[in-house]
């Protein structure tokens, strides 16, 4: 699909914004001035200026020329894709804000699968026996079983949250299993995982989810710091 002229601009000017071209509190340009400048009506602008605003990256004056925001502050979901999206290698720093994400989220939605599908999360498991020991086979494996176990569960904001990562969860996946110990760990935690749901024991399932993602988080700090 052809991408519109008012997303092309969009794209560019939360570039200029994340590379301090206008900083927090800035003006942009008038909007005659950015229409001349990227050589495009002022309607095509407006809509992009409208995409920005939606996003919390800028507020429309009216009357004046749109304020840069505090990103951080005013953004949503869309925002950190966006975000992620103009780096063409993940960051480390945002790898950690996602793992601590999925210390409080992941639980939540495979505690409420557990309870009322649990003989579909054990389905979810049968890929498992040919998972090859390489980032992007477990990349894939684990985001196909994280988006099921929460489209199971009853409360719908969860696979909605998910899906907002779809574009990127896999490079940030593949760079965290590019380490052996983390594929190896995360094994182990699969197979517990899948032992203690056969058994019925979901408070065990549960507590191993906790425990993987805080130790998840913890390998990767451990590699950020170069193994120390």
């Amino acid at each position: 699909m052809k991408e519109r002229s008012s997303e092309k601009i969009t794209k560019q000017l939360i570039r200029s914004i994340l590379e301090q071209e206008w900083a927090t509190n800035d003006p942009l340009p008038p909007e005659r001035e950015l229409a001349t400048h990227y050589q495009v009506g002022r309607p095509t602008i407006r809509e992009a200026l409208q995409r920005l605003e939606r996003d919390g990256w800028i507020t429309i004056r009216k009357g004046a020329p749109a304020i840069v925001n505090d990103y951080w502050k005013h953004g949503n979901l869309m925002t950190i894709v966006n975000i992620l999206q103009h780096h063409e290698d993940i960051p480390d720093e945002f790898i950690v804000y996602m793992l601590e994400l999925r210390i409080t989220l992941t639980p939540a939605y495979v505690r409420d699968a557990l309870l009322h599908h649990r003989l579909q999360i054990i389905s979810l498991f049968i890929p498992l026996q040919e998972l090859t020991d390489d980032p992007k086979s477990y990349a894939n494996f684990d985001w196909n079983l994280q988006k099921n176990i929460a489209e199971l569960s009853h409360n719908p904001i969860f696979l909605l949250i998910l899906n907002s990562f779809q574009d990127i969860y896999g490079k940030m996946a593949e760079k965290y299993f590019l380490e052996p110990s983390h594929r190896q760990a995360s094994k182990h935690y699969y197979e517990q995982f899948l032992e203690a749901t056969l058994r019925g024991d979901l408070d065990h399932a549960e507590f191993l989810t906790k425990e993987m993602m805080s130790t998840s988080l913890e390998l990767w700090k451990t590699k950020m710091n170069g193994g120390i």
